[in-house]
C-alpha cells in the first residue's frame, strides 16, 4: 500500500488546490502536519487565494514525483541499463484502494481536529493574556489618576494651610499693635493695667465740666485720642481708648479679639445717632476724619 503524498492528502481532505500547493511549497514538503499548520495559520491572509506559481525544482506532489522518477531512470540507463529497468518496476506506485484512502483521510481529519483544538486553546490563552494585560494597564492608569488627584489635593491643602497661617500672622500683628498701644496709653496716663479693661468694667463717666466753662469761650481743643464704646449683638458693651489717627479697622479688630461674636461671624459697625453704616472704605479712614473723636458710641450689626 502506498501512502498519499502531502498534496494528495490535502486535496482528499477538501482543501482548495491553490492553498494546498502553497502550503506544501512553503513548508518544503515536510509532511502533512506542517502543511496543515501553515494552512490554519495563514487562512486569513489577504493573498491566500492568489494563483500560486511554484518555483523551479519545487516538489509538490504526484506529478513532480512522477517526472523526477521518469528522469532518474533515464540517467541511470546510461550507466546500467538492466538494473535501471528493474528499479523502475520496483519503484512504481501501487494505487490505494478506496478503503485505504478513506482510512487515511479519517486519520488526517482527526489530526486536523486535534490541530484546530490546539489552535483554539492557544487563541484562548492569548485572549486571556491580552485581557490580563488590558486590566493591568487599566489599573496602572487608575493609579496614575489617583496619584494626580492626591497631588492636587495635597497642593490645595498646603495652599489653604498657608493662607490660614498668613491670616493668623496678620491677626497676631494687629493684636501686638493693640497691646503696644495699650502699654503706651498706660505709661502715658500712669495706669498699672490696660486701660481698656478698666474702662470696660466701669460705666462710662460723663466728662468733667471744664474749669473755664464760666469764662470766655475756649479755643477748640485738639484731641489725639478717642474713647469708643461698642454695643455688641447681645447688648453687652466694650469700651476702649484709641488714637485719633488710628483707622476704624482697629476698632473692628478689637471687637473681633475681645468681643463675643461667633467665630467667622461677619459684622459691620454703625453709628446710631445720626444713623450711619460704615463701609469697607470707611474702615481705612482715621477716627478723627470720621468724627469719632473725642468719644463715640458704635453698634455691632450683622452684615
Amino acid at each position: 500500500m502506498a501512502e498519499l503524498t502531502t498534496l494528495e492528502s490535502l486535496l482528499e481532505m477538501g482543501f482548495d488546490r491553490n492553498r494546498a500547493e502553497k502550503a506544501v511549497a512553503n513548508t518544503g514538503n515536510q509532511g502533512i502536519e506542517q502543511a496543515m499548520d501553515w494552512l490554519m495559520e495563514h487562512e486569513n491572509d489577504p493573498d491566500i487565494d492568489e494563483p500560486f506559481v511554484p518555483p523551479v525544482g519545487n516538489v509538490l506532489g504526484g506529478e513532480a514525483d512522477s517526472q523526477s522518477t521518469t528522469e532518474q531512470p533515464s540517467l541511470a540507463d546510461t550507466a546500467e541499463a538492466g538494473d535501471g529497468s528493474c528499479d523502475n518496476d520496483d519503484s512504481a506506485k501501487i494505487p490505494m484502494s478506496e478503503d485505504e484512502k478513506l482510512e487515511q483521510v479519517r486519520r488526517l481529519e482527526e489530526l486536523m481536529r486535534v490541530k484546530q483544538a490546539e489552535r483554539r486553546e492557544r487563541e484562548r490563552a492569548e485572549e486571556l493574556e491580552h485581557e490580563k494585560q488590558r486590566r493591568k494597564h487599566g489599573q496602572e492608569l487608575q493609579q496614575i489618576r489617583q496619584k494626580l488627584q492626591d497631588d492636587d489635593m495635597k497642593k490645595l491643602t498646603d495652599q489653604r494651610m498657608k493662607e490660614k497661617m498668613e491670616d493668623k500672622m496678620a491677626r497676631q500683628r494687629v493684636k501686638d499693635k493693640i497691646a503696644r498701644d495699650r502699654e503706651e496709653r498706660a505709661q502715658k496716663f500712669g495706669g498699672g493695667g490696660p486701660p481698656s479693661t478698666a474702662a470696660s468694667s466701669q460705666p462710662a463717666q460723663p466728662c468733667p465740666p471744664s474749669p473755664t466753662s464760666h469764662g470766655p469761650p475756649p479755643t477748640k481743643k485738639e484731641y489725639d485720642e478717642s474713647r469708643i464704646q461698642v454695643r455688641m449683638l447681645d447688648g453687652s458693651t466694650l469700651t476702649a481708648v484709641f488714637k485719633a489717627q488710628e483707622p476704624l479697622a482697629a476698632v473692628r479688630v478689637y471687637v473681633q479679639v475681645n468681643g463675643n461674636t461667633p467665630e467667622g461671624q461677619d459684622f459691620t459697625l454703625l453709628s446710631p445717632y445720626p444713623r450711619h453704616v460704615y463701609t469697607e472704605l470707611d474702615m481705612e479712614k482715621p477716627l478723627k476724619e470720621l468724627g469719632l473723636v473725642p468719644s463715640a458710641v458704635l453698634v455691632v450689626a450683622k452684615k
